[in-house]
This record gives C-alpha cells, sequence and structure tokens, in this order.
C-alpha cells in the first residue's frame, strides 16, 4: 500500500491556493451571470424567457457532467482532469464573450456548465487529500471560503463589470485568471489520485440524464409556460418520471450500479445528503434568489448597490468558513452544524419577514448578516460529516453533494419565483377587494389635475409595488419553512448514537 503524503508550509499553501481559485472562479460564474441576464435581450435578439436558457442551459450540462465525472477521474486523476476543466472553461468563457446571438451563448455555456462539474469535483477532491484526517475541517473551511463565498459576491462583481465595461466582461474576466490557473495546475499540482478500475453504467447514466435534463427545464420554465396547465410541461413531467422509473431499474438489474448505496447505511451520510439537498437547495438557495430580487426589484436600487447588499452577508460567510473548519476538527462537525441550523431559524423566521420596501438599507444589510454567519458554519461540517463517513469514496460523496445541489437549488429556485407570482397576485386581489371604489374615484381624480392621463397608470404601479411589498413576507416565510424541514434533519444527528459512525 503506497504511503499517503501531505504538503505543509508554502507547498500546500500554492495548491490550496490553485485549486480554491479555479473552484471559486466556476462558482462565481453561476451566479455572476444573473445579473446580466436582462442585459442581453438587445444584443442576442431575444426575449427574457430566451435568456434564461443561458443559466438553465449551464445547470443542465453541470448537472449531467457530475454522472460521469468520477469514471474520468478513476481513469485519469484529480489533477489532469481538472486542468482539462480549467482550461474547457476559460475557452468556453471566451466564446461567451464574443457570442453575438442566443444559439452560441447556449452552446459556450453548455461546455462551461459541463467544466464546472470536473473543477468542482477534482477540487473538492484534491484539497481534501491535501490535508491529514485531523485538518480536514481547516481543509473544507478554506475550499467554504472560496466556494460559499462566490455566490454572494457574484452579483456585486457582475454589477461592477457591467456598469463600467459592458455585460461581455463578466465572461473575459476569467480568460486570463483561467490561463495563469492551466499553466501553473499543471506544472505544480501533485498527480496523487489512485487509478483504479470502474466500470460506468451507461445505462443508467442515459436514464438518469434524461431524469435530470427533462426535471431542470421543467423546474426553470414552469412559472413561464403556466406548470401543468401546460401540455409541454406535462410532458417533461412525464419524461422526467419514466427517466427516473427507468434509471432505478437499471440500477437494480445491475451488477455495476452507478452508486454505491450502501453508503446510505451509515446515517451521518444520509442525513448529511439529505441536510445539503434540503436546507441548502430547496431554503437557501430561495434566499440567494430572492435577495438581490428584493434590493433591485422591491426597494428599487441599482445593480451596485445591491451587490453591495448581497456582500453585506457574503462577507460573513466567508470568514465563518473558516471558523467553523477549525471548530469541526476540535470538536466534531454535529455541534456546529446544530448551531448553524439555530442562527440560521433565528434569522429565517424573525430578521427576513421584516424586510420590506421601507426597511433602510443599512438595516436591511445588518438584518441579513446573521444568514451570512448561518451559511458559513454550514458547508465545513456538513461537508467533513459526509465525506468522513464515505468510506475512503471522497469522489462519490462529492458528486452526490454537488448533484442534490443542483436538483435542490433549482425546486429552491423554482419555488421562490412560483411565490413571488402568487403571494404578489393574492395581496393585489386582497387590496382591491378592501378598496372603497367613491374615495378612489374622487381620489383619482384629485391626482388627474395633477398628472393628467398618466394618474391611473401611476395608482396602478403603486398598488402593484404595495403588493410585491406585502407578498414578500410571506415568500420570506416559506423559505424559512424550508429551512425548518432542513434543520430538523440536522436535530436528529443528535439522537443517532456515535459508535462505529461518525469517523471525525
Amino acid at each position: 500500500m503506497s504511503k499517503i503524503t501531505y504538503y505543509k508550509g508554502s507547498e500546500l499553501f500554492i495548491y490550496v491556493l490553485l485549486v480554491t481559485v479555479g473552484a471559486f472562479m466556476a462558482v462565481l460564474d453561476t451566479t455572476v451571470v444573473d445579473i446580466i441576464v436582462p442585459r442581453l435581450k438587445g444584443p442576442l435578439s431575444t426575449d427574457m424567457y430566451g435568456v434564461q436558457w443561458v443559466i438553465t442551459a449551464y445547470m443542465i450540462a453541470a448537472a449531467v457532467g457530475l454522472l460521469v465525472i468520477e469514471w474520468l477521474i478513476k481513469h485519469y486523476g484529480n489533477k489532469m482532469i481538472y486542468v482539462i476543466g480549467v482550461g474547457a472553461f476559460t475557452i468556453a468563457s471566451f466564446g461567451c464573450g464574443i457570442s453575438d446571438s442566443l444559439a452560441e451563448i447556449i452552446i459556450y455555456r453548455v461546455i462551461q456548465g459541463f467544466a464546472e462539474a470536473l473543477i468542482m469535483v477534482t477540487s473538492h477532491a484534491m484539497i481534501f487529500s491535501f490535508f491529514p484526517p485531523e485538518k480536514r475541517g481547516v481543509a473544507m473551511g478554506v475550499f467554504g471560503l472560496g466556494v460559499a463565498f462566490a455566490p454572494a459576491v457574484g452579483p456585486t462583481v457582475g454589477g461592477y463589470l457591467t456598469e463600467w465595461f459592458s455585460w461581455r466582461a463578466v465572461f473575459f474576466v476569467n480568460v486570463p485568471i483561467g490561463l495563469v490557473l492551466v499553466v501553473f495546475s499543471a506544472l505544480m499540482l501533485p498527480d496523487n489520485s489512485k487509478r483504479e478500475p470502474y466500470h460506468l453504467n451507461i445505462v443508467s447514466v442515459i436514464f438518469l440524464s434524461i431524469f435530470t435534463v427533462a426535471l431542470l427545464i421543467l423546474l426553470s420554465k414552469g412559472q413561464q409556460y403556466g406548470w401543468f396547465n401546460s401540455p409541454f410541461i406535462v410532458f417533461l413531467a412525464f419524461v422526467s418520471w419514466f427517466g427516473l422509473l427507468f434509471f432505478v431499474l437499471s440500477e437494480m438489474l445491475s451488477r455495476h450500479k452507478l452508486f454505491d448505496y450502501s453508503l446510505f447505511k451509515n446515517p451521518y451520510y444520509s442525513i448529511g445528503i439529505l441536510v445539503y439537498f434540503i436546507l441548502l437547495g430547496f431554503s437557501m438557495y430561495q434566499y440567494f434568489y430572492l435577495i438581490p430580487i428584493y434590493y433591485e426589484h422591491l426597494k428599487g436600487l441599482s445593480s451596485i448597490q445591491s451587490g453591495l447588499g448581497v456582500l453585506g452577508f457574503g462577507i460573513w460567510i466567508g470568514i465563518f468558513s473558516m471558523v467553523a473548519g477549525a471548530l469541526s476538527d476540535k470538536l466534531s462537525p454535529v455541534p456546529v452544524l446544530v448551531t448553524a441550523a439555530l442562527i440560521y431559524l433565528y434569522s429565517a423566521f424573525f430578521l427576513f419577514p421584516t424586510l420590506n420596501y421601507y426597511t433602510p438599507f443599512y438595516e436591511a444589510v445588518i438584518k441579513t448578516m446573521p444568514f451570512g454567519v448561518a451559511m458559513g458554519l454550514f458547508f465545513a461540517p456538513i461537508t467533513v460529516l459526509v465525506m468522513n463517513n464515505a468510506n475512503g469514496k471522497i469522489e462519490q460523496a462529492i458528486t452526490t453533494m454537488d448533484y442534490v445541489r443542483f436538483i435542490g437549488g433549482s425546486f429552491g429556485t423554482a419555488i421562490a419565483t412560483n411565490n413571488l407570482v402568487f403571494y404578489k397576485n393574492k395581496e393585489f386581489d386582497g387590496m382591491v377587494t378592501l378598496q372603497n371604489y367613491e374615495l378612489l374615484d374622487e381620489f383619482l381624480e384629485n391626482l388627474k389635475q395633477m398628472f393628467g392621463i398618466m394618474a391611473k397608470i401611476i395608482f396602478r404601479n403603486v398598488e402593484e409595488l404595495m403588493s410585491f411589498n406585502y407578498g414578500f413576507k410571506y415568500v420570506w416565510l416559506d423559505a424559512a419553512f424550508w429551512g425548518a424541514v432542513g434543520s430538523f434533519f440536522v436535530f436528529m444527528l443528535l439522537f443517532i448514537r456515535r459508535r462505529k459512525y461518525e469517523k471525525v
């Protein structure tokens, strides 16, 4: 058995920097693009629904790429796949920046998404292998400093680049960073991956890919088509269902399964994956989606101001990722996760519902800070908990976590989008029902004397804004509900007998 090598000092610093920057660049691109999507309609000659494919195509390619990444790593090693991933991501970023049509940018975004899957799994696995077992909390804290922090700074970076240069700069900024990473990673990163035979179940990959693609399109386009009132959405639902059904049958009948299901017998592993799926995907992703909308569309702030508002809690994600990593090594991931859940629930149920149109900007930033603290405390311990209980199958644990992150995040974003429309319409109908029409007519006549024919339009816009404002409270609370569901499973960890399971 070959001796495992761990690194120290400047050597360790360089290795960690190379893989963390690559992961940061890849994750940053998932949120930095959100800020420019409305600006792409003109240059790409399409509508809002068309440019949404810029995001959807990326997510689909990344999710599908995760299904083959373990096979690639077993054959070619983490280092080679990481370098190829960064190189492909860099080339695709340049392609996105020079695109002049929707079809072009979608093709390059597919390449970007697939490359992101290569980068995320290999960088995660490599940084985990650089540290000895007693320092893996710190390893995941360092990794979380980049990866968990990236989605928070994405809107800020996107806002500044778009305001100062153009939307193309959001993609071009990856090119010099990517080129430097490719060269130095190829020359300096150690190749300590273990090559071993791995039989890829192609049939399972095909059916799970069909399920994934159909489900992600359904979730991202459901609001546009009216959900299950649309034959297209119903068709996608059937395709995803049968894709999942045949995937299950393939796994049951095959000798070489795509996943090692015996890992789920370990309660720390299975609950860790479930927490990652529900708490991160269904709840935290809703807040990531909703907070920029709150600043920019409800409060009417600029893209740069909205980005600064997001950065206000994003800084705390980075700081407390390091704290959580160190605490996970000294204590255990479980108490750190419980602390994160308690702070998260307080923020979700008592702070977010108070944010509305009238909340001053500085107060909104202060009230979102505990959310950043909770997220910072979440990533390192949940990752350590899952990976330390994966029976040495690190790549599979990371792949599973990233896959459920994409699926859960898509559900969370779809839920938030649907709730925004539902609660806004509900509050609007409620306001109209309570109106005194005699007083309203008199008020509109007075308003007409000041603004002429624009009076009714102005009043209508005010009604829309106020319904949006009042409805936001319930959207916040719905995200909090899913946070409570995910936190329930966190608290379950306290009641599992440690015995042979917890190896941290």
